[in-house]
């Protein structure tokens, strides 16, 4: 049985250690998108410690097997959720696929890689869900290729309202190991941060896009 709090706060734990996730409130990153952000998070960096790696794909398993019941297939989006999505297929005995983020530009021209058996329940693997924009791109190009897909499952989420938005919009459910709470939490506890850089990382979640301006 999935034992939420204590898998929450395990994995928040694995990912300040191996310092997939690091923490700069007073030194702050630059997304992508243009957002001043704290944290960076990098859960590519699991794949490098055995030991955490093997613990996460065991948890993921376990939470797809509590969350979703029976699964026919396994996909993982491109490019950070294909070795989180197949080393839990491997575990489930599930054939895998992956969803490109954009079409091919010779070929086919699909976004889907694999093969995925017509009427299978699909679960899609995500590293990290952010606003879920990418991650719904996925969910999207499977049901417009008529699969019928169960949810998403991923290591982390920052928990913005945007990504509950976006996925309720949808209508997919997500499901995730950990979040933006319980990292703070161990973080505070295990003086990853210091007690007056809590409410700088707690006002970044309210206003992400804001933050830092």
């Amino acid at each position: 049985m999935f034992n939420k709090t204590e898998t929450e706060q395990k994995v928040a734990e694995f990912l300040l250690q191996i310092k997939a996730i690091k923490l700069q409130p007073n030194n702050p990153f630059t997304w992508a998108s243009g957002w001043k952000s704290p944290i960076y998070c990098d859960n590519r960096v699991t794949l490098s410690h055995p030991a955490i790696r093997t613990y996460i794909r065991q948890q993921l398993t376990q939470l797809i097997q509590d969350e979703f019941g029976s699964v026919g297939c396994i996909a993982g989006v491109a490019t950070a959720g294909i070795p989180q999505g197949a080393l839990v297929a491997q575990e489930l005995g599930l054939p895998f696929a992956y969803v490109r983020s954009k079409p091919k530009e010779h070929g086919t021209g699909s976004m889907i890689e694999g093969e995925i058996k017509t009427g299978e329940r699909i679960v899609v693997i995500e590293d990290l869900i952010s606003t879920g924009k990418s991650s719904l791109q996925a969910v999207e190009a499977l049901r417009a290729a008529g699969h019928d897909v169960a949810g998403m499952a991923a290591i982390f989420t920052y928990g913005f309202d945007i990504a509950e938005e976006n996925f309720k919009k949808a209508k997919c459910r997500f499901v995730t190991l950990s979040n933006y709470n319980a990292l703070l939490k161990f973080a505070e506890e295990g003086q990853y941060i210091l007690p007056e850089n809590v409410e700088l990382l707690k006002q970044w979640r309210e206003d992400p896009a804001n933050w830092g301006k």
